[in-house]
């Protein structure tokens, strides 16, 4: 195999075929009133203006084509709108959707649906020090509510909501499971346990937002 072939066919495709997906665009979005910061964001939006539209980028395999590569931008756009972009870099993205936010069964979803969920990881990190940790059909509900409200009452974070949720409701066993007496290491998270753990931080308002 000619490794310089190989090298030449892959760039031919990334210059035809290529496809380059920009994530958290939101973040380089501006505000009316603009300050230090936001000017700085503009700069970044021009830098990639010139990429997006169509550019020669020099690379460590050499020169590199954007003009057919397709670009694909996303963003939460809590705090700011797309609108808040500078003009050319909006006219580069002509097509807009906008996706529906996370209900709760949603949530309950993304708990449980996917090989790798969250309560799947937990449960396959605390048996390694020998808990059995189950998850029962209430306190998946349980938590789906408490993310679905959190991102109601606070900053929209979507899916990322469960990781801190997730991280205080099991933070007591983390630390302490290793020592647990092993008639102790069975542990059931069902919908009392969930509210157990996180009412206080519930009900606290300005905690839930910074720990929640």
């Amino acid at each position: 195999m000619d490794p310089d072939k190989v090298q030449r066919e892959a760039l031919r495709r990334v210059e035809e075929m290529g496809i380059i997906f920009l994530d958290e665009i939101d973040k380089i979005a501006g505000r009316e009133g603009k300050n230090g910061a936001d000017v700085s964001r503009e700069g970044v939006q021009r830098d990639l203006l010139p990429i997006v539209e169509g550019a020669t980028v020099n690379t460590k395999i050499g020169p590199v084509k954007t003009d057919h590569i397709l670009f694909i931008a996303a963003g939460a756009f809590h705090m700011t709108k797309p609108s808040d972009l500078i003009p050319e870099l909006q006219g580069r993205f002509p097509i807009r959707v906008e996706l529906e936010k996370l209900s709760r069964e949603d949530f309950e979803k993304i708990l449980t649906a996917p090989r790798s969920s969250l309560t799947r990881q937990y449960e396959a990190l605390l048996f390694t020090d020998g808990i059995q940790l189950e998850f029962s059909s209430d306190g998946i509900q349980e938590i789906a509510r408490i993310a679905y409200d959190m991102n109601e009452k606070h900053e929209n974070i979507g899916a990322r909501r469960l990781n801190t949720i997730l991280e205080r409701l099991l933070e007591e066993v983390s630390f302490e499971g290793p020592d647990l007496p092993e008639n102790q290491k069975n542990i059931k998270i069902d919908g009392k346990y969930v509210m157990d753990r996180l009412q206080g931080v519930i009900q606290d308002k300005d905690l839930s937002q910074y720990i929640l």
